[in-house]
Formats: C-alpha cells, sequence, structure tokens
C-alpha cells in the first residue's frame, strides 16, 4: 500500500504478505476476507499510523489488485468459496478448448480482441456451472479482487473496463459492455459487476469500512484496476508508444498502442 500526496509524492508505504494456495496441481487461490481484505484493512491502518496523515485528509481511495480473477459471492458480498487466480490457475482448460471450438478464434479476436487462455474469466465461471453447480445457481456476482475490495469498502458491485476485458468470451472491446453476443451459456450478463473506467469514483467508504480501516467515512473510492495496470500508470505508460517491463511472479510487457493490434499472441485491453 502506498500514501501519496496531491503531487504523486510518497508519504508512507506498508505491506503484508500472504501464500498463494495449491489445493492441486494447475489451480491457484487466494482466501478473499483473509489475504485480499484483512490484508488491505492492515495496510491502509499502518498508512495512516506511519504517516501522521488524519484518515480526513485522505482524498479518495484507489484498489488495484492480482487479477483477473474468478469470485462467486451471494448478494451480501460475501465470498461463496475461494478465488480462482488468474493464468496461474489452468483449471478450466477443458472449458477453454470447448467455448474457442464452439466460438472460433476469430470471432473471439474480432469481438473480444483476446483469444481464451487460462488468463480468461470467462471458461473460469463456465467450469464454476459444471463443477460447483450449487455455488454457481447461489452466486449473486461473479467478482475480481479488486471488485471485491472495493465493494468491502463502499457495497457497490463493480469492474473497470481494462478488468472485464479479461472476462473473455463475456465482454465487447468495441461497445466497451459485457455481451452475450458469442454465446449465452456462461452466465446472465446482470450477474456481472456494473462497469465503470479505473478513475470513476463508484462510492464512499461505508461505516462499517471506515471501522475497519481507519479510513474516514465518505471518502470517496474510485474503480481501481488489475495491478500490471496500476504499475504501468504508476511509472508513466499513459500515451501510445509508451511501454512497461514488470518483472515478478509473472512478467508482463505493457504497452499503449495507437490503434488496436489483432493478433492471439497479445492481450488486448481498453486502456484506463
Amino acid at each position: 500500500g502506498v500514501l501519496t500526496d496531491g503531487d504523486g509524492q510518497i508519504k508512507a508505504i506498508a505491506k503484508q504478505p500472504h501464500k498463494m494456495l495449491v489445493p492441486q496441481a494447475g489451480w491457484a487461490e487466494h482466501r478473499p476476507l483473509e489475504d485480499w481484505w484483512g490484508d488491505f484493512t492492515a495496510i491502509t491502518r499502518e498508512l495512516l499510523e506511519t504517516s501522521g496523515v488524519a484518515p480526513g485528509d485522505i482524498r479518495a481511495v484507489a484498489c488495484s489488485a492480482i487479477g483477473p480473477c474468478m469470485l462467486p459471492v451471494d448478494e451480501n458480498g460475501e465470498a461463496l468459496m475461494n478465488a480462482v487466480l488468474y493464468g496461474v490457475d489452468n483449471r478450466a482448460h477443458a472449458e477453454v478448448k470447448a467455448l474457442t471450438a464452439e466460438i472460433g478464434e476469430d470471432r473471439l479476436l474480432d469481438l473480444c480482441g483476446n483469444t481464451l487462455t487460462s488468463q480468461s474469466v470467462g471458461p473460469k465461471i463456465l467450469w464454476l456451472q459444471n463443477e460447483r453447480a450449487k455455488i454457481y445457481r447461489k452466486a449473486h456476482r461473479i467478482l475480481t479482487s479488486t471488485s471485491y475490495l472495493v465493494h468491502q469498502l463502499t457495497g457497490r458491485f463493480v469492474i473497470d473496463h481494462y478488468s472485464a476485458s479479461n472476462f473473455s468470451p463475456l465482454y465487447d472491446i468495441g461497445a466497451c459492455n459485457w455481451t452475450d453476443g458469442l454465446t449465452d451459456r456462461i452466465m446472465e450478463l446482470e450477474r456481472l459487476p456494473d462497469l465503470y473506467w479505473s478513475t470513476d469514483i463508484v462510492g464512499h467508504v461505508t461505516a462499517a469500512a471506515a471501522e475497519a480501516t481507519g479510513l474516514a467515512v465518505g471518502t470517496p473510492v474510485t474503480a481501481g484496476t488489475i495491478d500490471a495496470a496500476a504499475e504501468a500508470v504508476s511509472v508513466g505508460v499513459r500515451e501510445p508508444g509508451d511501454m512497461m517491463v514488470m518483472y515478478g511472479s509473472t512478467i508482463f510487457i505493457v504497452q499503449v498502442t495507437e490503434t488496436r493490434l489483432r493478433d492471439p499472441r497479445l492481450w488486448h485491453g481498453p486502456w484506463l
């Protein structure tokens, strides 16, 4: 977690470690309440304490988190299972194969800008339907990590467009909207989060969230985005031609282009 002033100068940094769960080969999970929200509340309290900044002086909160993830929640936003992580989780390989055969790679590229891989959330929702039918039926919404944090803070079910573009084949990159035009057998679109751009203010810190985090009630909260996109912005990747190489457990190359590049080897996403 990082606390900055209005000029981007860092006032405090805090961190909290947690482990990736691997219940079986090819699976990768996090515990939303403990690993995501628990870490967030601990980090936020530490940032306020070490910086000496008053909670009422915080002008806004922006969340970035690992993704894209697949997390079914009930109508209260409570997780119904551990979160299924991004491309390191390969449990939906059969669904990726089946959906690609059903839709076709060309149509996927045309509408979604991406082929289906272990990074795609759509096949993982279909896996949930196929393999965890009771949880699928109970799921009020499917969230990703950032969405879960924002819901904990505000009570809203939202997702930013950049994260949503990883929900292929459920996101139309041309219309910047959810779609069931390629298949209607994954999930009803109203069970997906509401779409916003990353910097849109989508809600405000509730009394319960304020008590948990130390933030002030009513602090504005933006839609946020995936960690790699937030890191790209933090180092100045904003205009066409700008590029970032991110080293970590997964290596990302993020580049802004003037026009869309139609290539199955690349991931496309609407920029922030």
